[in-house]
């Protein structure tokens, strides 16, 4: 399939990440895609940027070297019960937001606690994206968690850099393998982000793509050639506000 987008990368506000939003929409557009979401990191993660990065991101070109670009953040799971840590007035002038489990923001629980939190993380209006459900220090019932996307209108992330043999996130293959399957099952969508970090790897999805291929997992249930369904099911989730 083609692979016109990608939701989750990060620019050089995230503090660990090296490249600017003109960079990152360069390396966008030289790889053919139409629509890039940038999301750095939100304020509990070490190194990353102050609010007012994220209040001040109306004065950013949406369309740079002719590709669309939306601006959310990549949330952090702050509790079991689903907080995260922006507050509602800054989550409501971004176009969308990730959520994840990140080791220096929230200590891995057991199953039942991160199964609750991911669950109750996607009942946010804000929350498009689960973000890489498959790091094993977080273990969930995924079971649970594809339910808890269905019924949220929430979308399970395939993160390239998971699957990335150098990457530091547990057992995401086996899981992914788990998830994925679930996901045909429920017949719940996923995108296919690459969790870019510098512009080279914008748009990456040869990993997550073999795995794909692997479990002939259905075209119509991955969402990268599909923008407009993507703005739609914001559209549908900020309706719950």
């Amino acid at each position: 399939m083609e692979y016109i987008l990608d939701l989750h990368t990060h620019t050089i506000a995230s503090g660990h990440a090296y490249s600017t939003i003109k960079e990152m929409a360069q390396a966008a557009s030289e790889k053919g895609l139409k629509l890039l979401g940038i999301t750095d990191h939100s304020m509990t993660m070490p190194g990353t940027c102050h609010f007012f990065h994220f209040q001040n991101l109306k004065v950013v070109p949406k369309k740079q070297y002719g590709v669309e670009l939306m601006f959310g953040s990549e949330l952090n799971i702050i509790d079991y019960n689903g907080k995260v840590d922006m507050e509602e007035y800054i989550l409501r002038t971004l176009d969308y937001a990730v959520a994840s489990f990140h080791i220096p923001c929230i200590r891995p629980g057991s199953v039942a606690e991160n199964t609750r939190a991911a669950r109750k993380v996607m009942e946010n209006p804000h929350v498009l994206i689960l973000g890489h459900p498959d790091d094993g220090r977080y273990p969930m019932d995924y079971e649970e968690v594809v339910r808890g996307a269905k019924e949220t209108g929430t979308i399970i992330e395939l993160n390239n850099s998971s699957l990335n043999p150098n990457g530091y996130r547990q057992n995401a293959y086996e899981n992914d393998r788990i998830i994925l399957r679930l996901c045909i099952k429920h017949e719940v969508p996923i995108v296919v982000d690459s969790d870019a970090h510098v512009d080279a790897d914008v748009g990456s999805h040869n990993f997550a793509q073999k795995l794909l291929e692997e479990l002939v997992f259905p075209e119509e249930l991955v969402l990268n050639n599909r923008p407009e369904f993507i703005k739609k099911r914001i559209l549908e989730k900020s309706a719950g506000l």
